[in-house]
């Protein structure tokens, strides 16, 4: 299959494909004489396998892990391996609804200076004067 019809079937665009390929995480696709790329149902359920991990909100370095362990001969090393990833994973997860819970608390108070009868905002004043934890500039990105 060409690579629109790989990105109509696994729902996600060409260059989605295009990026998992020039990252390692999808394998290259053969070629035509023509240079057309040429996708196989591996690709397919590869790309299904890592759009289900991003959905999971897996990293791309967690993915390649799992790749790496599905792709090797199957043990309970690998078992064990895919497991703690998974934990870990986890434990991010919960440091990650904490935070979204803290930053909640924080907007619902910032909404509760909101006065529509007054002339100035009490949104806009109380964001210009409260003290709030500043992530790392990497996280906004």
């Amino acid at each position: 299959m060409k690579i629109g019809e790989l990105a109509n079937a696994a729902g996600c665009t060409t260059e989605t494909i295009r990026f998992y390929e020039k990252i390692g995480l999808l394998p290259e696709a053969d070629r035509t004489q023509s240079n057309y790329r040429v996708y196989a149902k591996k690709h397919l359920e590869r790309l299904v396998f890592i759009r289900n991990c991003r959905a999971l909100e897996m990293s791309h370095d967690e993915i390649r892990t799992l790749i790496t362990i599905m792709d090797g001969a199957p043990n309970q090393l690998e078992h064990q391996s895919a497991h703690s990833l998974l934990a870990s994973h986890l434990q991010h997860i919960d440091q990650r609804i904490e935070e979204l819970t803290s930053l909640r608390k924080q907007l619902v108070s910032l909404q509760q200076h909101c006065h529509p009868s007054d002339e100035s905002c009490g949104i806009l004043q109380e964001l210009s004067a409260m003290d709030v934890k500043a992530k790392s500039a990497k996280s906004h990105i």
